[in-house]
């Protein structure tokens, strides 16, 4: 089959062509990065404004990727939560009428699990059916979770966050040190010239009294206190107005203390489920120091490591249309009448 996806959770207008089960034909992509960057954050009504715009240019220019024709189309794949309510609306209003127009399924598919199946979409990967039992780690601005998938379609939520996403501590903790929008990637380069022993920031440590949804404390997470120590840390020793060498060292403190909770919680989870594969996705897994530690210890445990390749990190339309291709997402008339879920939890199917 060949499947189109469109993506509008946030900020991304996306749109994608994969023929099944994984082989992406096409991945569009438009930025807003330009535009929320002078608020420090996405703007959610800038983003559905620009979704309208943006998207029947980005979907347009996916099918030409793909040398193919509307007609070629078997079903078109959207996201239909978790997200801005007003940005899923617009990609969801887009796909029903598409589906309408070309005659082919609507099919209904959850963000989350598009980051969970987005390592398989690169050449050569294997099917994710041959290498199950695995754990999964999402690590993304809105979300971070582990996932023990024993089959596509079988999973278990093993642990998440309890307060704010890995990514979210990236962006709040480079807006303290003055770094900008987005403050990820910036913090991640600039860590890389810094010591990261220099400040001992907590770890996020979760314990058994804290509230977790019935979830085991060693495999959830817990990060905004990280992002009040370092609040404390600069109005305590400030820095110097240029930054300098001290600005690059707590910068690759702040970090290590973010990588080396989610290392902690990954190899956790592997020793209880006894599995030694792991796959991560979610724009956070592109961050260097997240893919050296987890690569290195891996190997020198004996295990299998399976990055998503950074073109399907981020927020992508590809990863849609490849769980569609899976045979998962919400299919049949009862779909054209579907809402989008803002809210939508990791396994929470259509």
């Amino acid at each position: 089959m060949i499947i189109l996806g469109i993506e509008s959770s946030c900020d991304e207008s996306a749109a994608a062509v994969v023929e099944t089960p994984c082989r992406v034909l096409s991945n569009s992509v438009s930025s807003q990065i330009a535009l929320h960057g002078p608020y420090g954050g996405v703007v959610p009504e800038i983003a559905c404004r620009e979704h309208v715009r943006a998207l029947p240019t980005v979907i347009a220019d996916a099918i030409a990727q793909a040398g193919i024709g509307w007609e070629s189309i078997d079903a078109v794949a959207v996201t239909y939560g978790p997200g801005l309510a007003s940005s899923l609306l617009v990609g969801l209003a887009s796909a029903k009428a598409l589906s309408l127009r070309l005659d082919v399924p609507l099919v209904a598919v959850n963000h989350l699990q598009g980051h969970l199946f987005s390592p398989f979409l690169s050449p050569g990967m294997p099917d994710p059916a041959a290498v199950c039992p695995f754990v999964s780690l999402i690590v993304s601005g809105g979300h971070t979770c582990l996932v023990r998938v024993d089959a596509p379609g079988r999973c278990e939520l093993l642990g998440q966050t309890i307060d704010d996403a890995a990514g979210e501590a990236f962006d709040k903790g480079a807006n303290l040190l003055g770094l900008g929008y987005p403050g990820g990637p910036a913090l991640d380069r600039l860590a890389r010239e810094g010591d990261p022993r220099y400040v001992r920031f907590p770890r996020g440590r979760v314990d058994a009294k804290s509230w977790t949804g019935g979830l085991d404390p060693r495999f959830c997470f817990s990060f905004s206190g990280l992002k009040t120590a370092l609040r404390y840390y600069l109005e305590a020793f400030p820095l110097a107005p240029d930054g300098g060498q001290r600005l690059r060292d707590v910068a690759a403190s702040y970090q290590e203390a973010i990588v080396e909770a989610l290392l902690r919680r990954v190899t956790d989870a592997m020793e209880a489920c006894g599995t030694g594969m792991l796959a991560v996705g979610g724009g956070v897994s592109l961050n260097s120091r997240l893919r050296g530690i987890l690569a290195s210890t891996l190997a020198r445990e004996g295990r299998q490591l399976l990055l998503t390749a950074p073109a399907y990190c981020g927020d992508n339309a590809a990863m849609i249309a490849a769980v569609a291709g899976l045979g998962l997402g919400g299919r049949g008339e009862a779909v054209a009448a579907r809402d989008v879920c803002p809210n939508l939890s990791v396994l929470e199917a259509y």
